[in-house]
Order: structure tokens, then sequence, then C-alpha cells
């Protein structure tokens, strides 16, 4: 079976480092574990008290990441950190602590849950700059504070936006600067201190110490650079965090000699993808290995051999095929055979695909 491993010394690490270079600059942050999806095994690697005793609270977007949070560590701080459904209130009053919210009558609903839990369940609402993912237009941002603030048990802790993750907008300082006059905007209209100003992720990282990062923006949701050590802002290593995190491998089921070019009638009856061919390489061959991983378990494109001379063939549901050339090294000899392992590197969408997928093997280093 194939198998993706998991370095969780260097995640740690890394958690550590960032927890320590945001205290330095004055900023809380909240870890998001939604790449690991609820994955107990995880928690209970990586989540240690050393690890996690800087952070401000931890994150997810999925309920059942949040209940194995809480089941691991009653006392650790969630964050649900996408717009809740409504029908599921009871559930995120239940299991997060905090919450994103964009809806007036979402967050009322969260009230009357937190009433039948007598809990008083604390969020921020998320403002659009731009990126027209979630967010509270901003002509009706005054009249939304003034409805959530009169709730009996909601308490509002900050306001926030996302930039970076759908569009990509980037997180300039005029567009964070925003965050913080809409802040002092609303303390002013309704004599109310919001504690958090979250305007931060991991594509803003790179900004903070060139001061693009305006200094009352005192909270960042962080994942992709704790888990893969990269800003999305460049695709390049964050100071000195570890890259090297995550590993995948596949094990060589077939490897044969065979012709380039697909014999018979092509038909639109293929699950699968393919990579173009040329007529004129018809009568040409090269070996071809399949590899114990599909479709199912991830998108090729998440994925990055590190042999070089690899090239993509064909994909389906739970088989991939690739192009090895003539199979041969430098000095000429036997390069793979059935049995031998190929290498990727996974991104982060190909990590998140592999963690849930049944049929891989996750090995924790």
């Amino acid at each position: 079976m194939a198998e993706l491993i998991i370095h969780s010394e260097r995640i740690k690490n890394n958690i550590q480092y960032l927890s320590n270079f945001l205290e330095s600059h004055n900023i809380e942050w909240s870890l998001v574990t939604k790449v690991f999806s609820g994955d107990k095994t995880f928690l209970k690697k990586i989540l240690t008290k050393d690890v996690i005793k800087k952070i401000n609270s931890v994150g997810d977007s999925r309920l059942t990441s949040l209940k194995n949070l809480k089941e691991l560590n009653p006392e650790m701080r969630t964050i649900y950190i996408k717009p809740p459904a409504q029908t599921y209130a009871d559930e995120v009053v239940k299991y997060a602590d905090i919450s994103l919210n964009t809806s007036l009558s979402t967050i009322v609903a969260l009230n009357e849950a937190a009433i039948r839990s007598n809990k008083i369940h604390q969020i921020i609402i998320m403002i659009e700059l731009g990126e027209l993912r979630e967010g509270v237009q901003r002509d009706d941002i005054l009249e939304f504070y003034e409805s959530v603030f009169n709730l009996s048990n909601i308490e509002v802790i900050g306001i926030g936006s996302n930039l970076g993750c759908m569009y990509g907008v980037e997180p300039t300082y005029d567009k964070l600067l925003q965050l913080s006059l809409y802040k002092e905007l609303i303390s002013v209209k309704f004599n109310k201190e919001l504690k958090y100003i979250s305007g931060g992720t991991s594509i803003t990282l790179p900004l903070i110490e060139n001061k693009v990062v305006p200094e009352d923006i005192n909270h960042f949701r962080i994942g992709e650079a704790a888990f893969f050590g990269m800003s999305p802002l460049n695709n390049e290593p964050f100071k000195e965090l570890y890259t090297e995190t995550f590993e995948f491998y596949a094990n060589i089921i077939e490897l044969k000699e065979k012709s380039i070019v697909p014999d018979g009638i092509i038909s639109d009856a293929s699950i699968g993808h393919t990579t173009n061919y040329d007529e004129k390489d018809i009568q040409d061959t090269s070996y071809k290995a399949i590899l114990d991983f599909g479709l199912l378990d991830v998108d090729k494109d998440d994925i990055e051999t590190e042999d070089k001379e690899i090239s993509f063939v064909g994909i389906t549901s739970d088989m991939l095929v690739i192009d090895i050339g003539e199979n041969k090294t430098a000095s000429g000899a036997v390069k793979y055979k059935v049995g031998d392992k190929i290498k990727f590197t996974p991104n982060y969408m190909g990590v998140a695909r592999l963690l849930n997928s049944k049929f891989i093997d996750k090995v924790y280093k």
C-alpha cells in the first residue's frame, strides 16, 4: 500500500518557532489543523502540551475535527474557522469556543444554542475586503455589530478578514489598515472594545517584519506555514521553518515496455485522466510503471515526483501510470523494478487528500 510519511518533530518545531516569532511581535495565533481532518494520531503526536502552550486556539473547519480535539484535551481552546451552518448551532457551541461569523441569523441561532448550554460563545465577525469569499459587506458593518452586541450569550471578541484564499487578493497595508479603522469605528460608536483584529494567515507572515502589517493586527490564523514551512505569498520557505515535512511513497506493481500510443478506437468511456500523445510515436515504446494509488487518493497535480525523468501517462480511480523511459541509470544498470517505491512530494491539497484516503498508510516519524 502507498504510504504518506509525516515528520512529526519537524512540524512540532515549526509550530514552536511560529509561536516564538509571533509572540515577539505581540501577535496571538490560532493553529489551523484542517489539513489533518481531525486525525486522532496526529492530534496525539503533534498537539502535545509543550507545543500548544503559546497558541491562542486550535482551529478547524470540520465539527468532527473539533470534537476530536475536545476529546483529546477538553481544556484546549478551539475555533471554528468558517461561517457555521445554522442547523449545527448546538454542535458549534459544544465543540468550538470561538467561531468566525458573517450571518446575523446564524449568530442568533448560536446565541440560542449558547443559552441552552448555559455558555457564552465567542465570535469574530469577518469583513469582506475584496476576496469575495466570506465577510459582512463594509456598508453594513455598523448595523450588523449593533444587532449582535444585543445578544445575551454571544461575546464579540474581534473583527477579521480572509485574503488570499480564493482569488489571491494580497493582504496589503491598505487592506489591513481598513480592518484597524473599522475596529476603531466600532469601538467609538458602541463603546465596545474588540480584543482581536484577526487579519493574518500564512500569506501575511513575510509582511510582518517589512512593516506592511499594521501594529494593531494582533491575531493570525495559520495552517500552511506551520505544516509545510511555506508562505503562499511567494511560495518560499519562511525563515527557519522545515519544509520537508511530508513524503509520499508509492509501490511499483507492474513495469513493462509498452507502446507510447494507445491501440484502438478512443471513446468517451474513460474515467481517468491521461497526458497527450503524438501519432508520430505510434511505432515507439518506453517503459511504463503502474503505481498503487489513484484519483480516489490524490490528484496527480498535487504531487511532484522526486525523479525528474519520470513523466505522467495516466491515472484512474486506483492506479497511476508513469513513463520511465528506457529504465536505465547513467551507467546502464536497470533503474527500477517491480516492488520498488517512487517518491513524491505532496503539496497542501495533496496531503489533505492523502490523509483523508483510507487506502493510504500514514506513518509518523
